[in-house]
């Protein structure tokens, strides 16, 4: 749940890092490779979606900050031997302690807060995945594509079958920008959520690549200057 306070940043920070492939990338003969939830993740309309939902939800994301902290006091409290961990033995002891109770409440206001921003975000990348599918039909025009593949389903393909970058241009161009307040009745379809999940996970991904590339740099020993 720490992760809530960076995705924000990690989402423009990824734009640029996940769609692979040169820019000026011709497809090879007419297959080309491209992966949908990558292109999404790197479209604008998402980038900013995000950032706005970052300030709109702001409340919520500093009582979630709040609770888990709360959360995590409690349970250093059942830690007996401090060790990090709760053994067998002290989770059995914390069944009956008034810590548990308490810990349950906390988890379950951390998932109330959570749904909300969970909610705007997958309302936002719906409205991206509607336009998906006459963004790549675009591309395949202009490119006359005839066989387009997942990358999950390729071994290998020479980089220039990446139409990544492609695709996220069609769809900065169809779909500029989003709505990030869902309707009062609206319920999420099953292919907006899954796909939300695997953007979130390309998400994490960037921002730890991004975090330990700091860390590197900040290691690095400065170089002396000549005169």
């Amino acid at each position: 749940m720490k992760f809530l306070s960076k995705t924000f940043a990690a989402a423009s920070i990824a734009s640029a890092a996940i769609v692979a492939g040169p820019a000026a990338a011709q497809v090879s003969g007419n297959i080309a490779v491209v992966n949908p939830p990558a292109t999404i993740a790197a479209s604008s309309a998402l980038n900013t979606a995000y950032q706005q939902i970052g300030t709109t939800y702001s409340s919520q994301i500093t009582q979630i900050q709040q609770k888990q902290q709360q959360a995590q006091t409690l349970l250093q409290q059942l830690d007996s031997n401090n060790d990090g961990n709760l053994d067998q033995t002290e989770q059995q002891a914390a069944q009956n302690a008034p810590q548990a109770q308490q810990i349950q409440t906390l988890e379950r206001e951390i998932a109330q807060l959570s749904n909300q921003i969970d909610s705007a975000r997958v309302y936002a990348i719906e409205q991206i995945l509607q336009q998906y599918g006459a963004a790549l039909q675009t591309v395949t025009t202009a490119d006359n594509i005839q066989v387009v593949l997942s990358p999950d389903g390729v071994s290998w393909s020479a980089p220039a079958a990446n139409i990544n970058q492609k695709v996220v241009a069609a769809l900065n161009a169809r779909v500029p920008s989003v709505q990030i307040t869902p309707p009062q009745d609206w319920q999420p379809s099953q292919q907006a959520v899954g796909v939300y999940q695997q953007v979130q996970q390309i998400l994490m991904v960037a921002a730890s690549r991004q975090q330990a590339a700091s860390q590197q740099q900040q290691q690095q020993p400065a170089q002396p200057t000549g005169r």
